[in-house]
């Protein structure tokens, strides 16, 4: 193995500084890559960084002289990582394992400062047990991103009452209930009782939410009306249905449950008798914790519409709202980019697409104009499915086709793959959005359960094929599935590396995979072809449309304005976008920053 190296500041010089967790990829074109290429890339804002590329290139390794071997300091973080770990029940059941199985975590503030607490002493224990000039290049890093996320935790403390508890689209109120469904194994009996005891857990996290909603509104921040619209409509579905009301229609996580239970009975690990006593148990939890928490949510949101605004602008209509917002793009890009220069990057993108587009456009035939292509590719029935249950299992089954078509690509581009399996899902009824945008939900790392991509598909009219094929790219393979995937199944870094990330570095690849996928041969359809600008031009435009609505007070109907005139996404989903970007300012800027760079990247290794 030979190992180049080259310094930060060449890399910061050529625009390259996008810090990456672990992406292991073989970039290939014919005839001029053959190479694995590994980045090891961290954070841009602390000096000193050096970035390897460690090509395989059938070579002997060199041999490094340092104070400190990697397994004595990556041994030191698995354990604090360990104790990390352990005060977040809910995190330990994403990765697939069953300890503090019956818990909840602790959502208040005062459990976000004993954490911040205990991430200041382990950094201060790390400076003092290691010196950084006796580490190697790859433990630097891990050094590095151990005190860099707790300067980020530190700074989102100091603004946690900035950031909206409840919001449409990152509330607990939906994510538990979701990891309860989805993440929530039952093998045995005790998984099953475990189950029962978080269900009824679940109303104390609920409460202690309120609370924290109740001293943000104290502070004088209040969401948009609308947010608090959702909720109220997303927590009335949680509480609809048996056991909580008549009728032939189960409640969520009622189904969920005895669908567990009767696998249990099925299995043998149960009797009848059982299986009855565990869905008493279930429903009692549900009608005596679950469903009065909701409903004190409900109620508590309704009597907070009255104060709050119909036509509403950014955070920076907040006390100290403009030092929020820099914080959010900081730590949403992990650049010092301005909200000014990301609006003017945002600019200039969507001029270039839309050149693209223009050439796609000629290319099929299409005498109008770009405008007119819009409108023609956004309601022409060829370019939809039905809005039927038959229309959306077809969106599905072409989602699940156009991806095992590339995994079989996958060897001939990637040194390394993914172990772990994905499928294609629809979201649940109580969380699904007309137009809201598909995502991916990460599987275990030893592989017991899947990854996941969901998609909403409650209104077909705001799902175009045209756009199908790249957002399948983006969610599963070679984006987010793949390469957090291969995060997670990494065996030489410290374990905290395989779980957390950066979104301008995830989102930053998926969008760039988007763009990979055409020269691994997709796009086929020049309609596609012609989705894949669309999304991409999305992208381009959450530049503009956040750090106007956040930086420059623009209006719910200002950003609209803009989105509809420069791209072909239905109203809908441009409605849902918006107010997306109204509740979680800055993170949308996060995909376009983190392609860019990608790109540059791509460009430099290739130059290298």
């Amino acid at each position: 193995m030979r190992s180049v190296q080259f310094s930060y500041k060449q890399m910061e010089e050529e625009g390259v500084m996008m810090p990456v967790l672990e992406s292991y990829f073989k970039y290939h074109k014919p005839g001029k890559y053959d190479e694995l290429l590994t980045i090891k890339t961290k954070i841009p804002t602390m000096p000193g960084i050096r970035i390897s590329f460690l090509l395989l290139a059938g070579c002997g390794s060199p041999e490094q002289t340092t104070q400190i071997d990697d397994a004595t300091i990556n041994a030191w973080f698995d354990a604090e990582y360990e104790e990390l770990l352990q005060m977040s029940p809910l995190e330990l059941t994403t990765q697939g394992r069953k300890e503090r199985y019956d818990q909840i975590d602790d959502l208040s503030e005062a459990a976000e400062d004993k954490k911040l607490a205990w991430m200041e002493a382990s950094v201060a224990e790390m400076k003092e047990k290691f010196a950084y000039e006796s580490l190697s290049p790859e433990a630097k890093i891990s050094y590095d991103l151990w005190e860099y996320q707790y300067n980020l935790e530190k700074k989102d403390i100091e603004f946690r009452r900035k950031n909206y508890v409840f919001n449409q689209m990152r509330g607990s109120h939906t994510m538990i209930p979701n990891m309860l469904i989805n993440f929530h194994k039952v093998d045995e009996p005790a998984d099953m009782t475990a189950l029962i005891t978080r269900i009824s857990e679940s109303g104390r996290a609920i409460r202690q939410l309120i609370e924290r909603a109740k001293l943000q509104t104290e502070a004088g921040v209040r969401p948009p009306k609308f947010a608090y619209e959702y909720v109220i409509s997303q927590s009335k579905a949680l509480i609809q249905g048996q056991p909580f009301t008549k009728g032939d229609q189960e409640a969520a996580l009622w189904k969920d449950a005895l669908s567990k239970i009767d696998q249990l009975e099925k299995a043998g690990k149960i009797t009848a008798d059982q299986a009855k006593e565990y869905q008493e148990n279930t429903q009692n939890a549900l009608l005596n914790n679950f469903k009065p928490a909701y409903e004190e949510l409900i109620t508590w949101l309704e009597s907070e519409l009255p104060s709050l605004e119909e036509k509403p602008t950014g955070v920076s209509r907040h006390e100290n709202g403009a030092a929020f917002y820099a914080h959010k793009l900081k730590s949403s890009t992990t650049t010092d980019l301005s909200a000014e220069e990301i609006h003017q990057i945002g600019l200039d993108e969507v001029k270039r697409i839309q050149a693209e587009m223009l050439a796609i456009k000629d290319q099929v035939g299409f005498k109008g104009d770009l405008k007119e292509f819009f409108k023609f590719v956004n309601s022409d029935p060829q370019f939809f499915f039905p809005n039927t249950d038959e229309g959306r299992q077809g969106y599905l089954d072409e989602s699940t086709r156009y991806l095992d078509a590339m995994k079989a690509k996958l060897p001939q581009f990637f040194g390394i793959l993914p172990k772990a399996d994905l499928v294609v899902k629809r979201v649940e009824a109580f969380r699904e959005q007309d137009g809201a945008p598909q995502h991916y939900n990460q599987g275990t790392p030893d592989g017991s359960r899947a990854g996941t991509y969901y998609v909403h598909l409650s209104d077909m009219n705001a799902m175009p094929k045209s756009t199908l094929e790249g957002v399948a790219y983006h969610e599963g393979v070679p984006g987010h599935h793949m390469q957090v995937s291969i995060a997670q199944e990494l065996e030489t870094v410290p374990k905290f590396r395989t779980q957390m990330g950066f979104s301008v570095y995830s989102e930053g690849w998926a969008l760039y995979s988007e763009i990979l996928a055409k020269e691994m041969g997709g796009y086929e359809n020049p309609y596609y072809d012609f989705g894949r600008l669309v999304n991409e031009i999305w992208r381009a435009i959450r530049l503009v449309v956040d750090t106007g609505i956040h930086a420059k007070g623009w209006t719910e109907a200002d950003a609209i304005q803009y989105f509809t005139e420069n791209s072909s996404i239905s109203q809908g989903a441009i409605q849902s976008e918006v107010r997306r970007y109204m509740v979680i300012p800055g993170q949308a800027t996060s995909y376009k920053i983190g392609m860019l760079k990608s790109r540059n990247f791509a460009a430099y290794q290739s130059r290298n």
